[in-house]
Parts: C-alpha cells; sequence; structure tokens
C-alpha cells in the first residue's frame, strides 16, 4: 500500500488565515476561515470577505471553527466585514465559534453585535456567559460570594 504524503505547507501559508467557500442554502455564503486570523493576513482576509459581502445575498455565514489563533486586527477585520454587510442589507452570522474568541466576544459585548450561531465547546467544559439562546450553552454561575 503506497500512502501520499500530506501536502507541506510554506512558512508564509502556516501563518496566515485560509478562506474555503462553501455553497450556502437559500441564498447564504458559507466561508470556512482556518488557521491564523491576525495583522499578517488581515488585508488579504477583509479584501476576500469584503468580495463575498459585495457578490451576494442573504446570510453571510464564516464558520470558525478552523480559525487557531486571532488578535484585534482579525477582530476588526470581522468587525469590518459585519458592518459592510449591514450597509448591503446583508447579516454576518459567526458559526462554531471558537470558545476563546466567544469568551472574547462576551468580554468586549460584540456578542450583543454580532449574530452568533454555535460555539465550539470548551476544552475545560466550562459554559460561557452571555449565549442565552445558543444550543448546548448556559451562563457560568455568579463567582461572588453571596454575603
Amino acid at each position: 500500500m503506497v500512502e501520499t504524503p500530506h501536502p507541506r505547507r510554506t512558512p508564509a501559508e502556516e501563518d496566515s488565515v485560509r478562506i474555503v467557500e462553501y455553497p450556502g442554502v437559500g441564498g447564504q455564503a458559507v466561508l470556512a476561515l482556518e488557521g491564523r486570523l491576525d495583522v499578517r493576513g488581515a488585508a488579504d482576509a477583509r479584501a476576500r470577505l469584503h468580495q463575498a459581502v459585495d457578490a451576494g445575498s442573504g446570510d453571510l455565514v464564516l464558520d470558525l471553527r478552523g480559525l487557531e489563533s486571532w488578535d484585534a486586527t482579525g477582530l476588526g477585520v470581522i468587525m469590518g466585514t459585519h458592518r459592510r454587510a449591514g450597509r448591503l442589507n446583508r447579516r454576518l452570522v459567526l458559526r462554531a465559534v471558537p470558545a476563546q474568541l466567544q469568551r472574547l466576544l462576551v468580554a468586549t459585548r460584540l456578542h450583543r453585535i454580532l449574530a452568533v450561531e454555535g460555539v465550539v465547546a470548551d476544552p475545560y467544559g466550562a459554559t460561557l456567559p452571555g449565549l442565552a439562546g445558543v444550543p448546548g450553552a448556559a451562563p457560568l454561575p455568579s463567582v461572588i460570594a453571596p454575603r
């Protein structure tokens, strides 16, 4: 039996975000973001996401389950895409948000602005605050002891 080796990625490919488009249902466009959404790949990601917003109608779904890391610039790309979609009467929907990113969205209160559909389970088993209505998620109990 002959095994085909997995293609090796260059260091530049490993350090950037990859965007894969999938067919959606009912006018939805689904883009999967994989890798790192940070300052190094922000310009390319922004251009690709804005192109997707401009080219379609209906919801633009960003599947984030393959996102390994992000920084403030990457979060800015997502917010810029959200604003652009709104100007074109479209909705940006975040799907399968990694737990760490969801915590950041809650801490910055962006979860109140962005449409979030599903959250990737936290590896430590904690549920996340501010996710009422998201299947499988419940608020964390208060960590402040009653007096």
